[in-house]
C-alpha cells in the first residue's frame, strides 16, 4: 500500500492596502481583507485618523467605497477635524466613495437583558454598505456601543455576533477601542475575537512626545513584532518600518567632490564615495558647518538636491555666516536644491525625529543629507538611543543611495579619536579638525582619520577660514612638529632669509670661481704662447742643425769626386 502523498501550497492571507506609509510594509500588505481589525490605544493617540485615512486612501487610491460609523463625534465635528490633513470628505461623499454615518447611543436608556442585540445596528449599517457598495467599514469606537452591558457574557457574545456579521458582510473593517488598565481595551475580550489587532501608544518621556505603533497579532500572516514610531502631520499618517532595514545596500563606485580642493586631493583626489557616509567632528568655532555647507554648495553646482537639517541655528543665521566665508545659499535655496529642516532636538522624542527625517527625505528626495550636529540628541544617558537613532538614519540613507554628511561636536576634555554619540563604527570616512595651541594661539588642523575604501593622506593639514572659503595649507613642519599662524609666518621668513643668505653666498662663490678661471686662463694663455716662441727657436735650431749635417755630407761627396776615387777605395790605399 502506497503512503499517502501530502502536497502543501502556500496561500497568501488576501489583504487591502491602507495607503498608510510605511504601515502596508510592516503588515506585509496591510489589513486582512474581509475581516475585522481591532484598533486600539489611549486618547489622542490617532485611532479615529487612522481608521479614516483607511477609508480615504481606500476610495482615492484603490477604488474601494467605505463607511465611517461613529458613535461619539458627529459628521460635521469628523469633516472639519480631518479638512486640516487635506481630507475633504464632502467631496468623497458627494462622489458616493465615503458615507458617515453618526448613532447616538444614550447609556441610560440600555438596560442589561438577555434580549440586547444589535440588529437595528446591522439594518442601519448594512444600507450604507449597500448604498456606495462599500468595501470598507470603520466603527469607532466600540466602548461607546457596548458601555451598557456589564455582563461579560453578552458582551463576548454581542462581540461575536457584531464580528461575523462583518465577515458575511465580506467588508474589511476596523473597529476602534479604547485602551484600558491592564488589557488592550477597557472590556479586554475584543482582543481576542478579533483577527488583526493594533495598538497605538502616544507616551510622554522627559517632556517629549512620541507615538509608537505595534501589530499585536495577525492571524493567518506574517508580520513586523516591533514597536514602530509613527507621525501624524498635514499629510496624515506615517509609519517608519524600522525593521525593513538592513545591510544589503547597493554601493556606488562613483566618487563627488567636497567641495574643497584640497580635502578631495587627501582623498585620492577624488572625494568621498557617493552613498557614503561622513562624520566632521571637532570641538566648537573649529569648522564643521564651514566644511558641510561647502559640501552642500558644491552638491548644488552639481544640479543635486540638498536636505540640510539644522538643530543649531536657523536657516537664515546659517546662510548669513557663510556668506562670511564667500559661501552663498540662498541663491540654492531659491532654485530648489537646496532645503532647510530646522528644529531644536526638544521638539520631538528620538523616535520621531527618525520618522521626521524619512518623511522629509521620502517627500524632497534629495541626493545629499547633512546633520548639523548629531550629538545636540544626546540628552541624560540616552546615548545607546541616540546610536540606534542615527544607525537607521543611516541604514535608511544607504538603502536610498543617499550620501550622508553628519557633524558632531566634541567636548575638548575628551579624547578627539572618539565621537559623542558613539558612531564612529558606522561612518566611512572621518573627518576630524582639532585645535593646535602654539605660541599663545589657536589655530586649526584637519586630518583623515578613516575613509574606507580609499587610500588617504596621512597628514595634518592647516585649516584656515578665508574670505573665499576654507583652505588647506600645505603641511610644514618645523623642528618642533607642524607649525601653524604666527609660528609658521615666523618660521617662513626665518627660513626666507637663510635661502637669501646662501643664495648671495653661492653668487659669490660663483663670481670667485669665475675671477679664478679667467686668471688661469690668462696665465695659460702667457705659458702656451711662451712655449710657442720657444718651440719655434728650438726647430728652427735643430732644422739648422740637419742642414749643417746635409752639407757637411754633402762635402764629403764632392771631396771624393774631385779625387775620382770612391772614397771606400781612398780608405783602402790609406790602409
Amino acid at each position: 500500500m502506497k503512503k499517502a502523498e501530502h502536497k502543501t501550497s502556500h496561500i497568501n492571507l488576501p489583504k487591502s492596502p491602507t495607503g498608510i506609509q510605511g504601515f502596508d510594509e510592516i503588515t506585509l500588505g496591510g489589513l486582512p481583507t474581509g475581516r475585522p481589525t481591532l484598533v486600539c490605544g489611549g486618547a489622542g493617540c490617532g485611532k479615529t485618523l487612522f481608521g479614516l485615512e483607511f477609508l480615504v486612501r481606500g476610495a482615492t487610491q484603490f477604488n474601494e467605497p467605505g463607511v465611517f460609523m461613529s458613535f461619539e463625534e458627529t459628521n460635521e465635528e469628523l469633516i472639519a477635524n480631518v479638512a486640516s490633513l487635506g481630507f475633504n470628505l464632502n467631496d468623497l461623499m458627494e462622489n458616493k466613495k465615503i458615507a458617515l454615518e453618526h448613532v447616538h447611543i444614550e447609556r441610560s436608556e440600555i438596560e442589561e437583558t438577555g434580549e440586547y442585540d444589535l440588529e437595528a445596528l446591522f439594518i442601519r449599517l448594512g444600507y450604507a454598505i449597500d448604498s456606495i457598495g462599500a468595501k470598507r467599514v470603520v466603527l469607532d469606537t466600540i466602548e461607546s456601543l457596548f458601555a451598557g452591558l456589564p455582563n461579560q457574557l453578552i458582551l463576548r457574545a454581542e462581540l461575536r455576533r457584531l464580528f461575523r456579521w462583518l465577515k458575511v458582510k465580506g467588508v474589511t473593517a476596523i473597529i476602534t477601542g479604547e485602551r484600558g488598565d491592564e488589557t488592550l481595551t477597557r472590556q479586554g475580550l475584543e482582543e481576542y475575537v478579533s483577527d488583526c489587532v493594533i495598538m497605538l501608544d502616544h507616551r510622554i518621556s522627559e517632556q517629549t512626545s512620541t507615538r509608537r505603533l505595534r501589530v499585536v497579532k495577525y492571524r493567518g500572516s506574517l508580520h513586523g513584532s516591533n514597536e514602530y514610531p509613527f507621525l501624524i502631520d498635514e499629510s496624515g499618517f506615517s509609519v517608519l518600518p524600522v525593521t525593513s532595514l538592513g545591510l544589503e545596500h547597493v554601493v556606488s563606485n562613483e566618487r563627488i567632490s567636497s567641495g574643497i580642493k584640497a580635502l578631495d586631493d587627501m582623498l585620492e583626489g577624488k572625494g568621498y564615495y557617493r552613498g557614503s557616509t561622513v562624520l566632521v567632528s571637532g570641538t566648537a568655532g573649529i569648522g564643521k558647518t564651514s566644511t558641510a555647507a561647502h559640501f552642500a554648495e558644491a552638491a548644488c553646482k552639481r544640479g543635486e538636491r540638498v536636505l540640510y537639517f539644522c538643530f543649531e541655528e536657523s536657516p537664515n543665521q546659517l546662510m548669513r555666516n557663510m556668506l562670511s566665508i564667500g559661501i552663498k545659499l540662498e541663491p540654492w535655496v531659491r532654485k530648489g536644491l537646496l532645503k532647510f529642516q530646522a528644529t531644536r532636538p526638544t521638539l520631538y522624542g528620538l523616535e520621531m525625529h527618525l520618522a521626521v527625517t524619512h518623511k522629509f527625505v521620502n517627500e524632497f528626495k534629495p541626493d545629499i543629507v547633512i546633520l548639523d550636529p548629531i550629538n545636540t540628541f544626546v540628552v541624560a544617558d540616552k546615548e545607546f538611543e541616540v546610536k540606534t537613532l542615527l544607525m537607521r538614519i543611516v541604514d535608511f540613507l544607504k538603502v536610498n543611495q543617499i550620501t550622508a554628511l553628519f557633524t558632531s561636536l566634541t567636548s575638548a576634555a575628551c579624547n578627539t579619536e572618539s565621537s559623542d554619540v558613539g558612531i564612529s563604527s558606522l561612518i566611512d570616512t572621518w573627518l576630524l579638525l582639532r585645535d593646535i595651541e602654539l605660541n599663545g594661539e589657536r589655530n586649526r588642523g584637519m586630518y583623515v582619520l578613516k575613509s574606507r575604501g580609499m587610500a588617504n593622506s596621512n597628514q595634518i593639514r592647516e585649516f584656515v577660514l578665508t574670505n573665499h572659503g576654507v583652505e588647506l595649507r600645505d603641511v610644514y613642519i618645523g623642528a618642533s612638529g607642524v607649525l601653524t599662524g604666527s609660528a609658521r609666518i615666523a618660521q617662513e621668513a626665518h627660513e626666507n632669509s637663510e635661502f637669501l643668505t646662501r643664495k648671495h653666498d653661492i653668487e659669490l662663490k660663483k663670481r670667485e670661481i669665475a675671477r679664478k678661471r679667467k686668471a688661469l686662463e690668462a696665465k695659460v694663455a702667457t705659458m702656451l704662447a711662451d712655449f710657442g716662441s720657444k718651440e719655434a727657436e728650438a726647430i728652427k735650431i735643430i732644422e739648422e742643425e740637419q742642414e749643417m749635417i746635409k752639407r757637411l755630407e754633402q762635402d764629403k761627396v764632392e771631396m771624393a769626386k774631385s779625387r775620382k776615387a770612391k772614397i771606400g777605395n781612398i780608405s783602402k790605399n790609406n790602409a
